[in-house]
């Protein structure tokens, strides 16, 4: 990572999607919503920080795991904290969500996107993606029935 990408990857890394002091945060409603334990909810934000970096960074369309699109969804719904406080103020960027349209094409399409995405992740943070929140391509998309 040069400079400009670490400084990047330092406000993403940081910015704080749980509130204080209310009863569910993001991280009790991603782990109720999902039948995660609180500690994978914890490990599977980091892993969507990572990819919503990897974006920013990338000259080519990602897909993320299921588990990292859980929480995308999650984060989207909460529209302020994702397009004013994430989007606008972190990112300096929108990142748009774009759903599959369905058929083998797009699934052929984002097996691609998401195998190269794994190989810009190794690249970038020098590290493999965990095999729990980023399962093989063919255990992704064969949960995915895509109609």
């Amino acid at each position: 990572m040069n400079e400009e990408d670490l400084i990047r990857w330092n406000k993403i890394k940081n910015f704080e999607l749980d509130e204080p002091d209310i009863p569910l945060s993001f991280t009790d409603r991603l782990a109720r919503e999902n039948g995660w334990t609180i500690e994978y909810s914890v490990r599977t934000i980091l892993e969507y920080k990572k990819f919503i970096f990897l974006l920013t960074i990338s000259n080519h369309p990602l897909t993320p795991s299921d588990q990292v699109d859980q929480v995308w969804h999650l984060h989207l719904l909460y529209t302020q904290s994702y397009w004013d406080d994430f989007c606008e103020n972190t990112l300096n960027r929108k990142i748009h969500h774009g759903p599959t349209k369905g058929g083998e094409t797009e699934t052929s399409k984002y097996t691609n996107w998401y195998e190269k995405t794994k190989e810009f992740y190794l690249e970038t943070f020098k590290t493999e993606t965990p095999i729990d929140i980023w399962p093989t391509s063919e255990i992704r998309f064969s949960e995915i029935n895509f109609r």
